[in-house]
Parts: C-alpha cells; structure tokens; sequence
C-alpha cells in the first residue's frame, strides 16, 4: 500500500483531541462560569465556546465552496475571496452575534453533542477523501480570519477548525484554563 502524502492520522488526532478538550471545557464548567467574560473578546465563555464549535461546523460548507472554485481557473477564487474580503465588516457582526444566539439556543448539553457529531461527520468525510482532492486548492478571504491563508487546500480545511479552537482557547477564562 502506497503511503498518503497527507498525514490523515495526525488530523484525526487533532480532532480527537479538540473533541475531548471541549468536552473537559464544558463539563468543567459552571453556569457562572459560562457567564463570565473572555479575555480580549465581547464574549463570555460559554458564547466562546461556540464560537469554537462553529468553526467546525463551517468546514462542511467550505469544503464544498472549495471543491468547487479548486475546480476554476485561478483567477475565479481569487475574485471571489476579494468580494469576501470587501464584506469583511458585516461578516464580523454576524461572526459576533451568531455565539451570542447559538449559546443562548444550544446550550452545554447540546454544544457537546453537536461537536461530537460534526467531529464524526470530519472523521468519516477525512477518511473518504481521494488523496488528488486532499490537494484541491481555492483563494480564501484573508481578512475574515487569522488562519486563513491566501490559499488553502482541502488538507488545510480539515487542519484550520483546530488552529481556530487552540487560538481561542487561550481567551477562555474557565478554571484551570488561565
């Protein structure tokens, strides 16, 4: 059997881990200390907390988006990260006010099921994945996130969710996480 240019173990390491820290987070946490502010966000932390969930939830419709400008020439990615890149101001207040609302309607029981739930969809959609669409690459709009690069390839996809929730988790303000 040929050996995968791609790694598939260590992201699903990566996720694993994301998995059983978030559930630590949630299950270490108190309703006060959900409440309670994030350092260098307007968030609180249990509205952090789904901030981070929901950058998983996003890789679906991603890689969906990139499976299908990866397919374009060059230059129809690019003009669609500059328009995104153009909406970065109204996408910020929906990025902020959608944890807002999402924490409020799922709560901590829900929040864990749903990251179990989108971590197994990742699993299983990593493992389907042919090693030529691994390489599929498209523009990303670079102003909407810090781990976005300029391009990102479907091996990058799977990778960014976690560099967003290791990011975020040094903001949490839950016990032990200071």
């Amino acid at each position: 059997m040929a050996e995968s240019a791609v790694d598939r173990q260590m992201i699903h390491d990566e996720l694993e881990q994301a998995r059983a820290t978030f559930h630590q987070l949630l299950d270490g946490a108190t309703d006060a200390d959900l409440r309670r502010g994030t350092e260098g966000t307007r968030w609180t932390n249990g509205q952090l907390l789904f901030h981070m969930l929901f950058g998983y939830i996003l890789i679906r419709p991603l890689l969906t988006l990139l499976r299908v400008f990866g397919r374009l020439p060059p230059g129809a990615g690019r003009a669609f990260a500059r328009i995104l890149n153009a909406g970065t101001r109204p996408f910020d207040v929906v990025n902020y006010l959608g944890p807002v609302g999402g924490a409020k309607i799922l709560g901590t029981r829900r929040m864990g099921t749903a990251f179990d739930r989108v971590i197994a969809w990742l699993h299983r959609r990593l493992d389907a994945e042919r090693e030529t669409d691994l390489a599929l690459a498209m523009h990303y709009p670079t102003r909407w996130d810090p781990f976005f690069r300029d391009v990102m390839t479907v091996t990058d996809l799977y990778r960014y969710p976690t560099q967003h929730f290791d990011f975020h988790r040094r903001q949490l303000t839950l016990p032990g996480e200071r």
